[in-house]
């Protein structure tokens, strides 16, 4: 039998979640007033931010710390870090952009096989809950 090209899976990733820090106290408020594309959630303590290119959503917290999702490759959610972090510049914030991390990867593929999700977990038990 040859295993070509009909053996290998297509992984495609759909999210890639990052963190990053600027260094700086930040003004939720400022930024829910002067900032474009922002949700302000106040109760929860901080603010969403959406950009378009590359299309990322961000929670900002007053502590500086940012966590970024929605990219589908590490580089492109370096760069909607960086993106973001020129936009609170441009606010007033004094920011310093450090430990960009990506803690987070989501992908998808489809098996060659069925996979029963009951039998699974009676099989595996200690590592599927």
């Amino acid at each position: 039998m040859d295993s070509s090209n009909d053996d290998a899976l297509d992984i495609i990733i759909t999210n890639v979640v990052a963190t990053f820090r600027v260094r700086c106290h930040l003004n939720l408020r400022t930024i829910a007033l002067q900032g474009t594309n922002v949700i302000y959630k106040p109760e929860v303590g901080k603010v969403l931010m959406k950009l378009r290119k590359p299309k990322i959503t961000a929670s900002i917290w007053s502590s500086g710390k940012i966590i970024c999702t929605g990219a589908t490759s590490e580089d492109e959610a370096k760069v909607g870090a960086r993106r973001l972090a020129r936009c609170l510049q441009k606010l007033g914030f004094k920011v310093r952009f450090s430990a960009f991390k990506v803690v987070n990867v989501l992908a998808v593929c489809s098996m060659p096989f069925s996979v029963h999700l009951v039998d699974f977990t009676k099989n595996n038990r200690p590592i599927a809950r």
